[in-house]
C-alpha cells in the first residue's frame, strides 16, 4: 500500500527519444498483436498481456496506465467495436498490477506469479466478466465459472511466458539501453 501512495506523489517521468519511440513501437505492436486474438466477445486469448509486462517493467505505471489506455480506446476504435469504459478501466488496472510488481524491480518467478494471478482473478475473472454481463445482457454467476476456467488454464502459460520474456537477453539488453 505504501507502493501506491509513493506512486501518487511522483510525478509523471519524462521521457527522452529513444524511451518515447519505443513506447510507440510497442504499442504499435500491441494493436496488431490483439487482432490476432481467438475466441468470442465471451471468452477470448490474446498475447497482448506480453506488451501490457514490457510497458509497465520499463516505464513504470504512470505511462504503463496511459498507454494501456490509449490502446484500449484507439483499439476499439479499429476495430469498430462497442467502447465500453469498464474495458478501459481492466487494462489501466492490468498495467497497475504489472507495474506495481515488475517496476524497477528484478524479475523473479514470485513477482510474476503474483501479478500474472492477481490479474487473472481480480481483473480478467471478475471485472472483465461483469462487463461483458452488463455489455450484452448475460448472467454473470452463469459466464464467471467458464472464465474461470479459461483463466485456470491460460494463467500458468502467462506466467512462463512473461518470465521468460522478461528474463531474456535481448529485452534485459534493450532495458539497458533505455536506462543510459
Amino acid at each position: 500500500m505504501s507502493e501506491l501512495k509513493t506512486m501518487a506523489k511522483t510525478q509523471l517521468p519524462k521521457l527522452d527519444t529513444l524511451s518515447l519511440v519505443t513506447m510507440g513501437l510497442l504499442m504499435a505492436l500491441q494493436l496488431v498483436i490483439s487482432r490476432f486474438s481467438v475466441g468470442n466477445s465471451f471468452i477470448k486469448v490474446s498475447f497482448t498481456f506480453l506488451i501490457v509486462a514490457l510497458l509497465a517493467k520499463w516505464f513504470g505505471p504512470w505511462w504503463g496506465m496511459m498507454t494501456a489506455a490509449v490502446v484500449d480506446v484507439v483499439g476499439t476504435l479499429m476495430t469498430g467495436g462497442p467502447f465500453f469504459i469498464g474495458f478501459t478501466v481492466s487494462a489501466i488496472l492490468g498495467s497497475l498490477i504489472y507495474a506495481v510488481f515488475l517496476y524497477q524491480k528484478p524479475v523473479t518467478w514470485t513477482r510474476v506469479i503474483l501479478a500474472s494471478v492477481i490479474i487473472s482473478l481480480l481483473v480478467n475473472a471478475l471485472l472483465n466478466t461483469l462487463w461483458v454481463t452488463i455489455m450484452y445482457h448475460t448472467p454473470f454467476w452463469g459466464l464467471l465459472p467458464v472464465r474461470l476456467v479459461k483463466q485456470l488454464i491460460v494463467t500458468p502459460i502467462q506466467i512462463v511466458l512473461v518470465y521468460l520474456l522478461l528474463q531474456s537477453r535481448v529485452i534485459q539488453t534493450i532495458q539497458e539501453r533505455l536506462n543510459r
